[in-house]
């Protein structure tokens, strides 16, 4: 297995267009266990831990209301925990799930976004937030993917052969946003299943993202168009049970998960009504109650 380490972003784009298999390595958390388990077997690894504008973030149009986030890929969760949790906090809840401190101080959201995992802790916040996934190739350039179109299989994204991700691009949260998932720990464990909501209180919307219930993460369009009609936006009521739980039948609805050694179909379903059902009435207690601090 040959081992290529680019020192600069050029650099790296030449040399995935040369070796298309070469399989990217930024933080190494995912890839390197499937190596050890000889699950996986790539012609050469591609390090990108070299390439340092992968590591920068930004806010693109900041003086403008349509101002947005530029995360590099190699961001760590850490990172991201510590200087994006208040803009971010959805992905910033489910990045403090993902494994231990010293997983978190090397794992990235571009690493989990490249595996492309049903399970991955960071795609369900993702989704919630309508970012989008930046990618580059040497031969044609840039390309900016929605998330909800990145994920085409398990552990299959929409990335060409010969395309790196260099970043995502989201929204700062406009209203509050949280992540729960079903483990038999907090962190360092496989979501049995995950969901994510987030208000967008100026767009009288709500975003979600289930992961570990489908082959891919995905959203639960229904369930969104459903409550985001039921929610008091102009007088901030108080969110009836009736609409909650609607909710939650829903967003199962939206689901198509199996059976394996961490859970059943019926189990996930379950699960994820209950969690759809939590996460919305935190979110929405806490619009409420900004509401009242505002006035």
């Amino acid at each position: 297995m040959d081992f290529l380490r680019p020192a600069t972003w050029a650099d790296a784009l030449a040399a995935k267009a040369e070796r298309p298999g070469a399989l990217p390595l930024q933080g190494g958390t995912d890839v390197m266990v499937e190596i050890n388990f000889d699950v996986r077997r790539p012609e050469a690894l591609l390090d990108l831990t070299r390439v340092r504008e992968l590591a920068d973030w930004d806010t693109v149009g900041r003086d403008t209301a349509g101002g947005r986030l530029r995360v590099g890929a190699g961001v760590t969760y850490t990172r991201l925990i510590e200087e994006l949790g208040d803009r971010l906090p959805g992905l910033a809840q489910a990045s403090r799930t993902v494994g231990s401190p010293q997983i978190r101080n090397r794992g990235t959201v571009g690493g989990n976004l490249g595996a492309a995992s049903p399970a991955g802790d960071g795609h369900p916040p993702l989704l919630a937030g309508g970012a989008e996934v930046e990618a580059e190739s040497a031969a044609r350039g840039v390309r900016m993917i929605p998330a909800a179109d990145f994920f085409v299989g398990v552990k299959r994204s929409a990335l060409e052969p010969d395309e790196l991700i260099r970043a995502f691009w989201t929204p700062p949260a406009s209203g509050p946003q949280y992540f729960s998932k079903i483990g038999t720990r907090n962190a360092m464990v496989i979501a049995v299943c995950s969901f994510a909501v987030a208000l967008h209180p100026g767009e009288r919307r709500v975003g979600t993202g289930l992961g570990s219930a489908a082959p891919t993460p995905r959203w639960a369009t229904a369930a969104e168009e459903f409550v985001s009609g039921e929610l008091d936006w102009a007088g901030r009521g108080p969110l009836g049970e009736a609409a909650a739980r609607r909710f939650g039948e829903l967003v199962t609805e939206a689901a198509a998960p199996i059976d394996d050694v961490r859970g059943t179909g019926d189990y996930r379903r379950h699960a994820l009504a209950v969690l759809a059902r939590r996460t919305l009435t935190w979110a929405w207690n806490d619009h409420r109650n900004a509401g009242r601090r505002a006035s």
